[in-house]
């Protein structure tokens, strides 16, 4: 029994969750997102861009220009904190232990001949001062210290781990001591590997034959390869490192180096392996870089196995870099490779890309973007619909404080109840009447003679009525329970008192003084905003989006959004004052309203031939033609408010006379308040006040919304 619980005991052990992404994970934030790229969007951005920018600058995650930053911070930690001087510095030291041990030794010896003692302290005194020179020359020395012996003898055995190590990793740690068995060993996996190879090449090479190496010498391959193209990807990347490597020592050191390599275990075989090798690489793996170099200066010398490691690093930092810059038109966040990441950042680095992998997938998903049939990416009508109720809940916040915080998100009926029901018909808002629909499902199931359990409503053996299905009924039977089904014909609304439907005609100035202000994206997004609300919440409100610079033209509110700023001279109120009054005389039986949002006096308008005519300062004639205009728009009956940008006195001036001349409003507001000025207006016209934003005279001060206030935001909608 003790047995079997510790074997559960183990079977149950936790260890680190490595099943995919973490389930204990917030959730992408995918409305921050959507709000980041629609003010690009609306900045002039296309989608494709704005996502990218997104996804560079991060918003309350990590974005792939901080992951860049610490990828290329991590490149430079390598390159400055290493030389290339490693092996034979190690070498250097080993050489000076071995003579300074044999000098030693030599002054000891007092049996030794006189004439062999000056002959052997010379040898050493005059040693080259090259390491390769002083170890070929010491080779068929006389060593008379057994420790001088075995230093020397390290000189060749690490120059054999360290070759060895620079194309398969961590060789030169297993083969520390190891014996003349365990170097045969060596030179034999060798030979067999350069025989695969060599077939490989021919296309004689066989899975048999693949198997067969794995299975002798598996254990050189830590990494488990399956196949021979595995196997040489492998090889290779580590090759083409070790050649990076060699490319960017000294003439000096490579000539060191080489020299010495021929002492590597005593015996030239090795390098000669090593050799073929290095050159079937090449031949099967071209597109490996084996040119580059890179500069080191540090302080901490490199072996070359490890330095071949670093050299590896480097490239794996190189290509992380290319991946997080997006920089090539079929770039995708998910070509981000999260194990190499994790490697060389650690894994909160590899968590915040995998954030941003997620947030783009959810953004592509979820509906919010999707490609055209050119294949450019879009943003979707739904995404167009969010982003206007997170607009509008920000202006719905803003009018909230400023009127003591008041709940505007309550629904309620289109106007006050009368008492009175009548049946529902497509379109109505009103709320139901439960008791008389219910009725109404009752009388006419039992009238059809057809009750059932299979209805949702249920009456009681009383007659009341009960709920059958578990939900809360019109009443309670006191009896057995039996269902009947509302239809549509049985439902009844509560009828209200007439509204006033009203006709809205937001006029925003698209002269290039709105871009080079800063004004751009405020517009777009109080218009945003706008639209929203009479779509979601005053349906029967009629709204007509007029944009006017040069010229005036109606446009929808996904081209208006998407709407690019372009240097043309002129802002056409007049223009645009035709096309609002077109749209009131289209709804004779609704509430004209006028909103005029504008940086600058009109310095165009329409002539009767169709032609604009521009100039500057404004012609007489522009204003003229303006004001008749609005004037038709007074004797239509609009309600007029002008939204004024910016603080030209010219443009004071011209607003406050045309608000005086058709006992309209003024508001100045600042940018980040244009939006609740706006709308605070419309609900104010809404609310049968022609002083949404007060009177002319009264405009509530800069960035207030007059008196109407929104109280009523929604609670009469």
């Amino acid at each position: 029994m003790a047995r079997a619980n510790r074997r559960l005991s183990a079977a149950t052990r936790y260890g680190k969750y490595d099943g995919g992404p973490d389930p204990l994970a917030a959730p992408v934030d995918v409305s921050e997102a959507l709000a980041a790229i629609g003010d690009d969007v609306m900045a002039g951005s296309s989608p494709e861009r704005a996502l990218r920018e997104f996804l560079r600058r991060g918003g309350s995650q990590t974005g792939l220009d901080d992951l860049a930053r610490q990828v290329a911070e991590r490149r430079r930690e390598l390159t400055q904190k290493h030389n290339l001087d490693g092996t034979l510095q190690e070498i250097r030291e080993l050489l000076e232990k071995a003579v300074k041990a044999e000098r030693a030794q030599l002054a000891r010896d007092v049996e030794m001949d006189e004439g062999d003692r000056m002959l052997a302290e010379m040898q050493l005194e005059n040693l080259p001062p090259s390491p390769a020179a002083a170890v070929s020359e010491l080779n068929g020395y006389n060593w008379q210290s057994a420790e001088a012996r075995a230093d020397f003898e390290k000189i060749k055995d690490l120059l054999g781990r360290e070759m060895l190590d620079q194309r398969f990793a961590g060789m030169k740690n297993a083969l520390e001591n190891a014996t003349d068995e365990d170097r045969a060993e060596i030179n034999e996996m060798l030979r067999d590997l350069n025989a695969l190879l060599e077939a490989h090449q021919r296309g004689e090479d066989t899975p048999e034959q693949f198997d067969e190496f794995m299975k002798k010498h598996g254990e050189s391959f830590p990494d488990n390869p399956k196949n021979v193209e595995e196997l040489l990807d492998s090889l290779a990347e580590r090759a083409a490192a070790a050649q990076r490597m060699r490319n960017s020592m000294t003439p000096e050191q490579r000539n060191e180096l080489d020299a010495l390599a021929q002492q590597a275990f005593g015996s030239p075989e090795l390098m000669q392996s090593l050799a073929q090798l290095d050159g079937a690489l090449q031949s099967l793996r071209p597109g490996e870089d084996w040119s580059g170099g890179e500069s080191m200066n540090g302080g901490e010398g490199l072996g070359l196995g490890d330095g071949t490691g670093v050299f590896q690093d480097i490239a794996e930092l190189d290509a992380l870099a290319e991946q997080l810059a997006q920089s090539s038109g079929d770039s995708r966040i998910d070509d981000l490779d999260l194990d190499t990441l994790a490697k060389q950042l650690g894994d909160a680095a590899a968590v915040d890309a995998r954030t941003l992998q997620q947030l783009e997938k959810a953004l592509r998903e979820t509906g919010t973007m999707k490609r055209d049939s050119d294949g450019r990416l879009k943003l979707t009508p739904k995404a167009m619909r969010q982003l206007g109720k997170a607009l509008l809940k920000d202006v719905a916040n803003r009018m909230s404080g400023r009127q003591g915080n008041r709940d505007l998100r309550r629904a309620g009926a289109a106007g006050e109840r009368s008492g009175a029901t009548r049946e529902w018909s497509f379109g109505d808002t009103e709320p139901w009447d439960v008791t008389r629909t219910v009725t109404n499902a009752i009388t006419r199931t039992a009238g059809q003679g057809g009750i059932t359990r299979a209805g949702t409503v249920g009456v009681g053996e009383s007659g009341s009525a009960g709920s059958s299905a578990g939900g809360s009924g019109a009443g309670a039977g006191g009896g057995s329970r039996v269902g009947v089904r509302i239809e549509i014909g049985d439902v009844e609304v509560q009828e209200t008192e007439g509204r006033t439907q009203a006709c809205v005609a937001l006029l925003v100035d698209t002269s290039f003084s709105m871009a080079m202000d800063g004004r751009w994206v405020p517009m777009k997004r109080t218009a945003l905003a706008l639209h929203t609300l009479i779509k979601s919440r005053f349906r029967g409100d009629e709204l007509q989006l007029i944009a006017f610079g040069r010229h005036a033209e109606v446009m929808d509110i996904d081209r208006l959004t998407g709407l690019d700023a372009k240097y043309d001279k002129g802002t056409n109120l007049h223009h645009a004052l035709l096309l609002a009054n077109r749209h009131f005389r289209k709804h004779p039986n609704a509430q004209p309203v006028l909103l005029i949002v504008t940086d600058g006096e009109p310095t165009s308008h329409l002539e009767a031939s169709g032609e604009v005519f521009f100039d500057y300062p404004p012609h007489p004639a522009t204003i003229a033609f303006a004001v008749r205009e609005l004037d038709n728009s007074a004797r239509l009956g609009a309600q007029t408010t002008f939204f004024r940008l910016g603080d030209d006195p010219g443009l004071a001036r011209f607003v406050d006379s045309m608000a005086k001349r058709v006992d309209g409003s003024v508001v100045a507001p600042e940018l980040d308040d244009l939006g609740v000025a706006v709308v605070g207006s419309y609900l104010g016209s809404r609310q049968g006040g022609a002083g949404g934003a007060g009177k002319y005279g009264n405009a509530g001060g800069p960035g207030g919304y007059g008196a109407g206030g929104p109280g009523d935001f929604f609670s009469r909608s």
